[in-house]
């Protein structure tokens, strides 16, 4: 199949396949005519699967049909749970307006930047691309309205609705107009998302991409490991791959933090991402990586969701991730757009009852090894 079939416009066509995309995902195949309809969409698909594209592009579609005269106030408003997944809608969106005919206003709003630069920078906006604590703090400031958004996206929507967020995304939705285009995508399917499903939406049209292990490019594996030699074997097994690019998951900022002081007392150009950080420092640090002038990225489950690096060889789980959700959010920045990719989690036998409540919620039986034999001297 090819994107001629999705109901997009010539000038669209054009930018995709100048950008080389051949043909569309699934969930772009199933998406875009539904969203270019006006219908409401709940789109659940893996991660690396192009759903970003598949309601950026209609949306921009529809943006150029109407008036000329540029939006005052955003006609459409993109939800995101983190700064960094912003900052990527952002980008994709830009990728695709930027030789568009008419010119369309996008900014993406979030904390950790100025509040007084954002507000600047607002002025004639077609798309809002937010997470919710910021959007509140400028609307609060009377820097924007909502009453003239027309389409409402939440992307990665079972986040935007846990507890964490659900009381700002309820506020939110309380100043936007009834009537509007309402657009969930997700990759994984949770009760709070058919929850808000049956609430939110009307009429909509349900896309499920089904994801078997057969079709998976990520060969994942599992390490038995002690506490003490944990870090150790992290470090082996960066050194012994010969992947450029490694991806290291911990669960707070202190252990990143940690992991990050070891690797490079041996020798490995590593750096790390996590909350405490600036946004500059944060953005700064995720192109050095994208780029490959970084041999290893440590982080936090902050770059679990959404955010795209293309063709990343490798991931590691150096510590379990709370939920099984969340760890297919992690793996799942590797093995995107039918790439191979590695997840590798290092377990302590303490931890084996969770692993295997992660393996049967996600419907996977992963390979263990044994790491008793290595000899991690000198790592």
């Amino acid at each position: 199949m090819s994107f001629l079939s999705t109901g997009l416009s010539d000038i669209f066509l054009s930018a995709l396949a100048s950008q080389g995309y051949a043909e569309p995902t699934p969930i772009q195949l199933a998406a875009i005519p539904a969203v270019i309809s006006g219908k409401d969409v709940m789109g659940v698909a893996q991660t690396g699967s192009g759903k970003t594209a598949s309601y950026v592009l209609p949306i921009l579609q529809g943006l150029l049909k109407e008036s000329s005269a540029k939006h005052r106030e955003p006609a459409t408003l993109i939800l995101v749970p983190t700064r960094e997944l912003a900052d990527q809608v952002q980008e994709v969106i830009r990728e695709f307006s930027e030789k568009l005919p008419q010119r369309i206003h996008s900014i993406a709003l979030y904390g950790g930047a100025s509040v007084n630069a954002q507000m600047q920078a607002l002025g004639k906006t077609d798309i809002v691309v937010a997470t919710p604590g910021r959007l509140l703090d400028l609307l609060d400031k009377n820097a924007l309205k909502l009453s003239s958004v027309s389409t409402l996206v939440l992307d990665e929507a079972d986040k935007m609705l846990n507890l964490g967020f659900k009381e700002e995304v309820d506020k939110i939705l309380s100043l936007l107009q009834k009537k509007r285009q309402n657009l969930l995508f997700s990759a994984t399917l949770s009760p709070d998302l058919t929850a808000i499903q049956q609430v939110l939406l009307v009429d909509p049209v349900i896309i499920k991409i089904e994801f078997t292990e057969e079709e998976s490019t990520i060969n994942e594996l599992g390490y038995f490991v002690t506490k003490e030699r944990k870090g150790p074997l992290l470090r082996y097994l960066i050194k012994k791959s010969e992947h450029k690019q490694v991806l290291v998951f911990a669960s707070s900022a202190k252990t990143v933090d940690s992991i990050l002081n070891k690797l490079s007392k041996n020798g490995i150009n590593a750096a790390q991402i996590h909350s405490q950080m600036s946004q500059g420092a944060r953005r700064e640090t995720l192109r050095s990586f994208k780029d490959g002038n970084l041999h290893v990225l440590v982080t936090t489950d902050l770059l679990a969701r959404g955010i795209d690096i293309e063709f990343l060889p490798c991931v590691f789980n150096y510590e379990l991730p709370r939920s099984p959700k969340d760890y297919i959010h992690r793996i799942g920045r590797t093995g995107r757009a039918g790439s191979p990719g590695e997840a590798i989690t290092l377990i302590k036998m303490e931890e084996l009852h969770h692993f295997r409540v992660i393996q049967k919620k996600n419907g996977k039986k992963i390979q263990m090894k044994h790491s008793d034999e290595m000899d991690l001297h000198g790592y």
